[in-house]
């Protein structure tokens, strides 16, 4: 009876998760910029574009220092995640609203891993991704009804999309393309690594202070 429960509380989960996956699609979508009509751009003295909503990691240094003052697509994104789940946490037993949640979750880093690899990324932008990603997963901390989910082993466990978004962010804060092999080989050990080399490889690409040369060089090994 009790395996029955919960293949049954799952598939209501998946279900639900289904329904409002296209309203949480058009949300991310929205704050990063795809299909935002709306919201101011400021410009600064050199080519970088700051929006109250939209995703920028191109910064030089004012624009970084504007983005640490101001509201930025992740506050947004979580604040329309919340106006969302909210009214339907009320009604959901805790496991339930944790499946949920997470489902939710999952779609929308997704989505945010799909930005990320179409923007460019100064050593301040790789930064500022750091501090979204981290805001962005304590919002889920936040949220959860399950202890074992303020783990983040646990979590990214439990949620793979989010912890993709966490090793994302780890990679592109390396200080030197030396630092990588050694980061991804501490990081399988621990078995805490869901990127593939073309994946890492990718994502380095978007560092405009690496060379794309040396980053293909580096990572021209098989898995």
């Amino acid at each position: 009876v009790t395996d029955a429960y919960k293949s049954a509380s799952q598939d209501a989960a998946e279900h639900l998760v289904a329904i409002i996956m296209p309203r949480v699609r058009s949300i991310v979508s929205e704050c990063v910029g795809q299909e935002a009509t709306s919201g101011t751009s400021f410009m600064t003295s050199g080519t970088s574009v700051v929006s109250a909503i939209r995703m920028s990691y191109n910064l030089d240094d004012e624009a970084y220092e504007f983005a640490q003052i101001s509201e930025g697509y992740m506050t947004r994104l979580c604040l329309l995640l919340d106006e969302l789940l909210d009214p339907l946490k009320v009604h959901l037993a805790p496991a339930l609203s944790d499946s949920v949640l997470l489902g939710i979750i999952g779609g929308a880093s997704k989505r945010l891993e799909a930005a990320i690899k179409r923007s460019q990324f100064t050593t301040l932008g790789a930064l500022a991704l750091d501090s979204d990603i981290r805001y962005f997963i304590n919002f889920v901390k936040d949220r959860v009804d399950s202890e074992a989910l303020l783990s983040s082993a646990t979590l990214y466990k439990t949620c793979n999309p989010l912890a993709r978004l966490a090793q994302i962010s780890h990679l592109m804060n390396v200080d030197d393309l030396e630092d990588v092999l050694d980061l991804i080989s501490s990081s399988k050990r621990k078995n805490m690594w869901d990127l593939s080399l073309n994946d890492a490889k990718a994502f380095l690409n978007l560092r405009l202070d690496f060379e794309s040369r040396k980053v293909n060089e580096l990572l021209h090994i098989s898995e």
